[in-house]
């Protein structure tokens, strides 16, 4: 009898392994028979709170994946995860966790304000890195990591991916094509009513432009190109917050961000985020119809429908078809936690990402660039950069 169950990508896999869990187990072994890598990358995991719960599934069944040893300042954390998920090395230090099970890959999903200094304790340690968002705190220390990461032959990416799904990169080809004719502006939003479970999200360094803002950043970068000079309003709309892990905190970070980007050839764009916003989908903004990132031509007018990390299409209007119509309504596999698997399998095969470090260097630099806006009631020019256009 033939085989009745359809072949699949490593993406689909990926989404397969992430929505049935377990039961993609026997589509894995049968895929790994089929197509088995190079190698396995040993993976070494630090942060096992709710990000990890998003992150490890699709980890453990990637074919490029070995996840051999968790870390977390809270260890039970860490345990509950190795006992769920199989891994039986699990560290309450990141100390503890270079001295023991070998491996090469460091993925990084702690608060944010950590990212900073465990990415260079990775780097230095010899470990390739990928980190959530964002890689540093500061542009010129973001640069200090890449610099060192190359001086030892390791990679360095971070998130977001927005750039790596299929509905980015058709508007990024319908863009080239000349499509929209001349394009003169654009604007992207995301937020909603914010985070309760960790205080780090209000506090120093954190803010709505880190968690939030940085995915429309990434977008419109990879679409407009590099950005020159940013003006911005920032504000805090909710001053107190009650949280899961400290009960009422003062919010001393933006929930509450308006920022205008000069991009090259005149194009204007502008991001809004926040944490006081209103969403009838909910925070995940499941079946999001609106146009969250819009660009307009002299010709035309293109809208993502969706979140850029959760995108569902994109709507086009032109001139000589004046009427929206809606394309790229398939994920063709992606989905936003697959970051660090597409970066380990770059590690065993080689493949280029059209995510980069440079990109996210400059984005972080978006970011610090709106605060010292709203500090000083200037335009800020930018000194960062990163090649483009992305080659999708």
């Amino acid at each position: 009898m033939k085989n009745s169950i359809p072949a699949l990508t490593r993406r689909e896999f990926t989404k397969t392994a992430l929505l049935s869990g377990a039961a993609a187990t026997t589509l894995g072994t049968r895929i790994l028979a089929a197509d088995a890598p190079a190698r396995r990358i040993r993976t070494g995991v630090i942060g096992c709170g709710r990000v990890s719960n998003l992150y490890l599934p699709v980890l453990s069944h990637s074919p490029f994946v070995e996840v051999v040893s968790l870390c977390d300042i809270r260890p039970e954390k860490a345990r509950q995860q190795g006992e769920r998920f199989k891994i039986s090395n699990t560290y309450p230090d990141i100390d503890s966790m270079l001295k023991g099970v070998p491996f090469d890959f460091l993925i990084v999903l702690t608060d944010m304000q950590e990212h900073e200094q465990l990415n260079r304790r990775g780097i230095e340690a010899g470990k390739h890195v990928w980190s959530e968002k964002p890689i540093a705190n500061t542009l010129r220390v973001g640069q200090e990591l890449l610099r060192m990461a190359r001086a030892r032959g390791v990679q360095l990416w971070g998130a977001p991916i927005t750039v790596q799904s299929p509905q980015f990169a058709f508007m990024s080809r319908t863009l080239r094509s000349g499509a929209l004719g001349r394009v003169a502006a654009a604007h992207a939003f995301y937020g909603h009513e914010g985070p309760n479970w960790s205080a780090f999200f209000y506090e120093k360094l954190g803010g709505s432009m880190p968690d939030l803002g940085v995915y429309n950043f990434t977008s419109l970068t990879g679409l407009l190109g590099p950005v020159k000079s940013v003006t911005a309003m920032l504000s805090i709309v909710t001053p107190e917050r009650t949280v899961d892990d400290k009960g009422r905190i003062r919010v001393t970070e933006e929930d509450n961000a308006m920022v205008l980007m000069e991009h090259a050839d005149g194009v204007l764009s502008h991001v809004q985020s926040g944490f006081n916003y209103f969403n009838p989908n909910g925070h995940t903004g499941e079946n999001e119809d609106r146009h969250t990132i819009q660009i307009t031509g002299s010709k035309g007018y293109m809208g993502l429908v969706g979140y850029d990390w959760e995108p569902l299409g994109v709507d086009l209007a032109t001139k000589e078809k004046p009427n929206l119509t809606r394309h790229q309504t398939h994920a063709e596999g992606y989905i936003w936690q697959q970051g660090a698997v597409l970066a380990a399998e770059s590690l065993s095969t080689g493949r280029k990402l059209l995510v980069t470090p440079e990109q996210a260097l400059h984005v972080l630099e978006i970011i610090t660039a709106a605060r010292k806006s709203q500090a000083t009631g200037r335009r800020i020019r930018l000194t960062s950069t990163f090649d483009w256009p992305l080659a999708v």
